[in-house]
């Protein structure tokens, strides 16, 4: 039985065992832990881990790929398929009391940044992820302070989590291959969150606000949330540009701009 690719899906299957080895390797999985994989596919991943004696829940959006799934692995009490849409899926809905969930998947780059942010921001249960993800994204949310490629996806995802890359996968290993480099990143959310914000809400807009505007000066980026010479005040350079404003001083800023729209 084949399956052909469907761009709408931005479908790219990993046959390449040898990267799928690595991934493994590097996640390290442990049976009896509770895995979740998003966008199986034709099911590269799914295997291994089922191998390793993990539990397993898989969420498809593809309803020939779920077909297909649920034809492979029919009679293992160890999976269950969802046929759904991971950018509206409830994934506390699949969280047991006491455990936490580790999460995988070769991630569409078109729904790779909200996907990421969904899981964040609606789920608490979360032990790590690893993702398959375009290199220049994985590039930006490992990216520090004074990098071209910092950004306001730097310092989010820095926020929630520890990040760090771990190896480039090239487009060869893809049937079909993609047009650039697809590079693995590991996640950890955060025990605590590593600084302080008040209110996210806040954090979220000023970040967004200051990378907008990324060629200017911090000092009139970030004029409509607080002044110059607050600025100053808190010890920081108001000359900066946003690209060499680090995940601590954002949050400074916010809880000051905050502090500011209260009075």
């Amino acid at each position: 039985m084949t399956h052909q690719a469907r761009k709408r899906f931005g479908q790219n299957f990993l046959h390449d065992n040898s990267v799928i080895d690595n991934i493994l390797a590097h996640a390290h999985p442990q049976a009896g832990e509770h895995w979740v994989e998003i966008g199986p596919g034709l099911g590269a991943l799914t295997q291994p881990l089922l191998g390793s004696a993990v539990k397993l829940d898989v969420v498809e959006l593809d309803r020939d790929l779920v077909a297909r799934l649920q034809k492979q692995f029919a009679g293992n009490n160890r999976i269950t398929i969802h046929s759904a849409d991971a950018l509206k899926f409830d994934f506390n809905t699949l969280v047991q009391t006491g455990e936490k969930l580790r999460v995988i998947g070769n991630l569409p780059y078109n729904i790779s940044t909200p996907l990421m942010f969904h899981l964040l921001e609606t789920t608490r249960f979360v032990e790590d992820m690893h993702f398959m993800l375009q290199k220049e994204v994985v590039d930006r949310i490992c990216a520090e302070p004074g990098s071209k490629k910092y950004g306001r996806l730097s310092v989010m995802m820095q926020y929630f989590c520890e990040t760090e890359w771990l190896f480039d996968v090239p487009p060869e290993s893809f049937d079909p291959a993609p047009k650039v480099m697809s590079a693995i990143v590991r996640l950890a959310p955060h025990q605590k969150p590593p600084v302080d914000i008040a209110d996210f809400k806040q954090f979220s807009q000023l970040v967004t606000q200051a990378f907008c505007q990324r060629r200017k000066t911090i000092r009139n980026s970030l004029k409509n949330f607080i002044s110059e010479q607050a600025i100053e005040d808190l010890g920081i350079d108001a000359n900066l540009r946003a690209e060499s404003v680090s995940l601590a001083e954002f949050a400074l800023l916010s809880r000051h701009s905050l502090q500011n729209t209260q009075l």
